[in-house]
């Protein structure tokens, strides 16, 4: 009997263990990894004043310092570096994929050096990677179309028509809906990845769709449209608009890029609460994602913002203007600086998880829910 109960408590730890090491990945961390934030400059249009040219890596668990800057191509006829338009990370590839509004090059992650580049007819805008890192949504640059794209060899699988002006795109974490934001358009629509078709829409939203994010489930969208300082909900099971947001207490004013009052927004993992930027104001507003969507708190940043997104536990918010903010106490815990103290500020970061020098998981460029995955 003593040898049993021995037996069975050994048992016991063995699962407990077991089931730590499964909840793991919700916490935002998977065991032993050393975390890094990957951002890809020029970021905010062609401007180099904001870091240069590169893949700059920061070290997110010793105070975000500076660690290394990987050397990237996309080169614009003229001899500037070409604007960044999107970052997306493959781990069966062992690769991270940088678009800019000529093409896509992708980059092994162990060691550092570009696989492929290819020019798309039409340019690049913001892509998403399947689940399953095979299969990427590649916008044209602001043209009709999306192309299907082979993320190991870059090849067109297929091409997607859908409205005026491609641009945001977010593949659902369920694999089975890819989330297109097309620019022209009041809908956001929806393709079904097994047949590269367009099945559905959400919408109509009260003007065109900007950036967005949606719920793990799948079930809401956050959309920030043309004109308004706030954002509006969708339920995407239905089809329909559910909300209208306006931020109270800040007016509306000029911006100095995006052309839109609203350009960026974000969930929180757990899904708590929902970051909208601010242009003109140079503020992130922070409300609950719930029904009333309350207005909880602004925090101030020292650029316009035009992006946010998380670390994927959640502790750390990242807006493009270059704070990492503690999410729980709003505080600015640092800025981002590269390896000659100068601030960098990007709309196209990624976070990337290594044990070793294999990565074992990686973000998301977008703000994206993360509530039970």
């Amino acid at each position: 009997m003593k040898r049993i109960c021995i037996w069975l408590s050994l048992l016991q730890i063995a699962l407990t263990h077991a089931g730590i090491a499964q909840q793991a990945p919700k916490a935002g961390k998977s065991a032993g990894a050393k975390r890094y934030l990957y951002v890809a400059t020029p970021g905010i249009r062609d401007y180099l004043g904001y870091g240069g040219h590169g893949l700059l890596v920061f070290d997110m668990d010793n105070h975000h310092r500076f660690v290394k800057r990987i050397a990237t191509r996309g080169m614009h006829p003229n001899g500037k570096p070409s604007n960044v338009k999107g970052v997306a990370v493959s781990l069966p590839l062992n690769s991270i994929f940088v678009s800019t509004i000529e093409g896509l090059q992708r980059i092994d992650l162990t060691t550092e050096k570009i696989v492929w580049e290819k020019a798309f007819e039409g340019g690049c805008d913001r892509m998403a990677i399947s689940p399953d890192g095979r299969t990427m949504y590649l916008p044209s640059l602001e043209k009709g179309f999306w192309n299907v794209v082979s993320c190991e060899t870059g090849d067109i699988i297929k091409k997607i028509t859908v409205h005026k002006r491609a641009h945001n795109t977010i593949y659902g974490a369920s694999g089975n809906a890819v989330y297109m934001g097309d620019i022209a358009s009041p809908w956001l629509h929806i393709a079904d990845p097994k047949t590269h078709e367009l099945t559905r829409k959400v919408g109509p939203f009260a003007n065109y769709v900007r950036p967005f994010t949606i719920t793990a489930d799948e079930s809401r969208a956050y959309i920030t449209v043309d004109s308004l300082l706030g954002f509006e909900v969708g339920d995407i099971q239905k089809g329909t608009k559910i909300a209208h947001i306006e931020v109270e207490g800040w007016e509306r004013g000029p911006v100095r890029r995006h052309g839109n009052p609203s350009h960026g927004i974000g969930l929180t993992p757990d899904e708590t609460e929902l970051w909208l930027c601010d242009g003109h104001n140079m503020r992130m507003h922070v409300f609950s994602a719930k029904p009333p969507y309350q207005q909880l708190t602004t925090i101030p940043v020292q650029d316009m913002p035009g992006w946010v997104t998380f670390s994927m536990d959640g502790r750390y918010a990242y807006p493009s203007s270059g704070e990492v903010i503690d999410v729980k106490t709003r505080k600015i815990i640092t800025t981002l600086e590269d390896e000659f103290h100068n601030n960098v500020a990007s709309e196209k970061m990624v976070e990337v998880q290594f044990v070793g020098n294999k990565p074992v998981r990686a973000g998301d460029q977008f703000g994206v829910g993360r509530a039970g995955k």
